[in-house]
């Protein structure tokens, strides 16, 4: 006969065991994945680890993905996805064990999205995944999305970038006309300098200054906001290719779902391109979210509501068949 506390501390164990054969079983790791020829830093982190791949891809270029910052905007998606999170190439973590051996180029960031996204679905035997690219972050999902929907359940594009170099047109005129009716003479003599396409980054600089505080917000560090422009040339030149690109003619169509994530106040990636560009696409499933009080930064102006609309409005439009949940 077994004493008391004996079977109480085995029916312990096999509750433990139970729990982790059948219950959930949490993720929450950083690891360095061969992708490029290089080392790349990625978390994954979720409250069940069989959830789906959700990918987030961020904005900059030449920002890091990995950032205290992105507990406010993922919290919520890691109850209902394993979240992954990158520091691309010359970015956060990745920069620090390697930079890239090789000129940075679009291609290369895009090729980057898609050995990375394969690498994932194959480390967790999965089929497809989630993904979410924020303005800079978007010009490498709609790569994606446009030469491997078989590889997304979904794509959310938040920002979007659609036809950049008729945005910062647009933007330009609107920043100038401020300049004028305030009466504001630095405004005025600096914004004067301000090609579109941008002939030199001081020139990227001085329109993006002015946008933010006609906004009325902080440019932080000037000096550090200055350097990002003015001191990450290959950054630069990455934006600079990507800004001739008009979505409207290139990818009239997209064969996986897609969801576009707008800002009502958004003049930097123009809010009205993207609705236009919403309204034309093709796709199999598609839906259009304003978030009324935001700018550019919808993760972090309004991380409650966007990753609501992800969890309550476009993961129950997908199966359980296609998602396995």
């Amino acid at each position: 006969m077994l004493k008391p506390l004996v079977k109480l501390y085995l029916f312990a164990l096999m509750l433990f065991l139970s729990a982790q054969c059948f219950g959930q079983t949490k993720i929450d790791t950083t690891e360095s994945v061969l992708v490029g020829g290089i080392k790349q830093v990625v978390t994954i982190q979720g409250e069940d680890r069989s959830k789906p791949l959700f990918l987030f891809i961020t904005g900059g270029p030449g920002l890091p993905g990995i950032y205290d910052g992105n507990k406010l905007f993922t919290n919520e998606l890691k109850k209902h996805f394993v979240v992954v999170q990158w520091d691309q190439r010359n970015c956060g973590q990745t920069l620090s064990l390697n930079p890239s051996p090789v000129k940075l180029t679009v291609q290369l960031f895009e090729n980057d999205t898609h050995e990375l996204v394969t690498s994932l679905l194959k480390q967790f035997h999965r089929p497809k995944l989630f993904l979410m690219g924020w303005s800079w972050g978007t010009v490498l999902g709609f790569y994606m999305a446009a030469k491997y929907p078989d590889l997304l359940y979904a794509y959310m594009a938040v920002s979007p970038i659609v036809y950049q170099l008729e945005s910062e047109r647009i933007l330009i005129k609107e920043l100038r006309q401020k300049a004028a009716e305030q009466k504001n003479l630095r405004a005025i003599r600096e914004l004067a300098q301000v090609q579109v396409p941008f002939a030199n980054p001081l020139q990227n600089y001085y329109d993006r200054k002015w946008l933010l505080l006609f906004n009325g917000e902080s440019i932080g560090d000037s000096t550090e906001f200055k350097d990002y422009f003015t001191k990450n040339p290959e950054m630069m030149s990455l934006c600079r290719t990507a800004d001739n690109t008009n979505l409207m003619v290139s990818l009239p169509e997209i064969k996986c779902p897609v969801y576009f994530f707008v800002g009502r106040k958004d003049h930097q990636t123009n809010y009205l391109l993207s609705e236009q560009y919403y309204k034309q696409v093709k796709a199999p499933k598609k839906e259009l979210f304003w978030f009324e009080k935001s700018r550019h930064i919808i993760p972090i102006s309004e991380p409650a509501l966007m990753q609501n609309d992800v969890i309550s409005k476009i993961l129950p439009q997908l199966t359980e068949k296609e998602t396995g949940h």
